[in-house]
């Protein structure tokens, strides 16, 4: 179980002054929409994230990595589920392509560079994890890690799992559009709204407010 209230710590997503590259490889998708899956600590910020991001049309909160019969907080949050606390986000490629996703998911929703933790929470269910939906999502993705790891685009070399996506399991109820809800919550406030901010300066032509 993780612990919500953390006195005096603080905790944010601030990367560094720097804003990442733009994927090198990120080729044009013809549909209008796609999915996209991602793990990157905590749901709560990452979902919120994703909500700010322009030509994002959905994204739900939930489970991913492991079986459909253990897609439970209560039973996720002892670790040893192969589950990640994840987020799936439906997005319209002719508007955003899944190479700036992964910008944004790098850049602003985490740090890709803790293992198995993210901030304050601890555990494999916090670990970074991108979950390809295809080949060409999962080439992009393994591009990208090596172009940011080639830049020293971080101080630390990039943790962050690609593994293909064997189900999305829907989070409960009261953990969806957690953070719109729950604002002046000490958790948020120190570790989820500054990332918000930061989304908003370093990327304000995708920013959007909801």
């Amino acid at each position: 179980m993780k612990l919500r209230v953390l006195a005096g710590l603080v905790y944010t997503c601030v990367l560094g002054a720097a804003t990442l590259p733009a994927p090198a490889l990120d080729p044009p998708d013809a549909g209008h929409q796609a999915v996209a899956v991602f793990s990157g600590g905590c749901f709560w910020g990452v979902d919120a994230v994703f909500k700010h991001v322009g030509g994002v049309q959905k994204v739900v909160s939930g489970y991913a990595g492991g079986k459909q019969a253990t897609a439970q907080y209560e039973t996720v949050s002892t670790g040893r589920t192969g589950h990640a606390e994840s987020v799936q986000v439906t997005f319209d490629p002719t508007r955003i392509s899944y190479g700036k996703l992964l910008q944004v998911f790098f850049g602003v929703a985490h740090d890709p560079t803790q293992l198995n933790r993210q901030g304050p929470d601890e555990g494999t269910q916090y670990r970074s994890a991108i979950f390809y939906a295809n080949d060409e999502q999962k080439r992009v993705a393994e591009t990208y890690i090596r172009q940011l790891d080639e830049a020293h685009s971080f101080k630390h070399k990039i943790v962050t799992q690609v593994t293909p996506l064997t189900g999305f399991y829907a989070a409960e109820g009261y953990h969806q559009n957690y953070l719109a809800l729950h604002m002046d919550e000490p958790y948020i406030m120190y570790n989820d709204l500054p990332k918000l901010d930061h989304l908003k300066k370093e990327f304000p032509e995708l920013y959007q407010k909801r």
